[in-house]
């Protein structure tokens, strides 16, 4: 349950569906089954593998995107079509044209597809009503792209857009690393990415190494831009920075100790409750740190 990743989205204005509000409009747009042709489908599914579409604590909710692919990779199409091409050339004596390939690619893919084994996966989702936050549990903005578009298709509108900040991270991570010290409750880590400018920029990246050192700071000196930071906050939470604000990696390191050597008491429900309790209190803190850290909102 605990978020690995945090892609954000800020919520324009208030969030004014309950719980059984929201469920019931993500209850018709449900995971189904890839049938036919079909290579991929999205819906809402249960983020706790359970009967509800929505888990609802306090004003926070947490929700998941479920997504099904048909497992056929295109080399395999791809080596089909050409047995089936080398069959037509010895019976005809003459190699398929182009158009004929492509027609024999579409009727393989008709004939496989079907019976192509799925996969699935689920994406995380949590709103925060109070703070105006949306967090995906994801890496990739496309992945929030795929959150932010099935919702919008659910609700009709999406009351949510892109994080922007008054600085932007990579500005702010530059000058962190090059006077060696992070605002607030943050500090450095051992993890780094700098690049240099231009359509063929130079890279450089240091992992599990001290950030204070010259020998890191020189590249900040020759005009690189530092795209990725390690980062810890309140020595609670440890993270990768990402520009353009997509925080990564992120390992609750001091909190699942506390809670290993405390753990929760009663059944498995009862544990999800104060483990998510705990969750969003801590990223509700840290996100709130950030959004300091980086000037604020972008005023229009």
């Amino acid at each position: 349950m605990w978020f690995r990743n945090l892609l954000p989205y800020r919520l324009d204005g208030a969030w004014g569906m309950s719980p059984g509000a929201f469920e019931k409009k993500l209850s018709e747009r449900t995971l189904q089954p890839c049938t036919g042709l079909t290579a991929q489908t999205q819906g809402w599914v249960s983020p706790r593998d359970d009967d509800q579409l929505v888990y609802g604590q306090g004003r926070q909710l947490l929700f998941s995107l479920g997504t099904e692919t048909k497992l056929l990779p295109s080399s395999v199409v791809k080596d089909a079509a050409k047995a089936k091409a080398a069959q037509i050339e010895a019976r005809m004596g003459f190699k398929p044209g182009k158009k004929q390939m492509r027609e024999l690619r579409e009727q393989i893919l008709s004939e496989l597809l079907p019976k192509a084994f799925a996969k699935r996966r689920a994406t995380r989702v949590w709103i925060n009503p109070e703070a105006g936050w949306l967090i995906v549990d994801a890496s990739s903005q496309k992945r929030g792209d795929e959150v932010l578009t099935l919702l919008r298709d659910t609700l009709g509108e999406c009351p949510f857009y892109p994080l922007d900040t008054a600085q932007s991270p990579m500005t702010c991570m530059t000058a962190w690393l090059a006077k060696g010290d992070a605002p607030g409750k943050f500090s450095l880590d051992q993890d780094c990415e700098m690049k240099s400018g231009g359509d063929d920029p130079a890279a450089v990246r240091f992992a599990k190494h001290g950030l204070e050192g010259d020998d890191v700071r020189r590249h900040v000196k020759d005009g690189k831009s530092v795209t990725k930071l390690g980062m810890t906050w309140n020595d609670r939470i440890r993270f990768v920075l990402a520009d353009p604000g997509i925080v990564r990696r992120v390992r609750f390191e001091m909190i699942e100790q506390d809670r290993a050597e405390n753990e929760p008491q009663g059944n498995a429900e009862e544990r999800f409750d104060a483990d998510f309790t705990l969750m969003t209190g801590e990223l509700t803190e840290l996100m709130g740190g950030l959004m300091e850290a980086l000037g604020g909102q972008k005023k229009d």
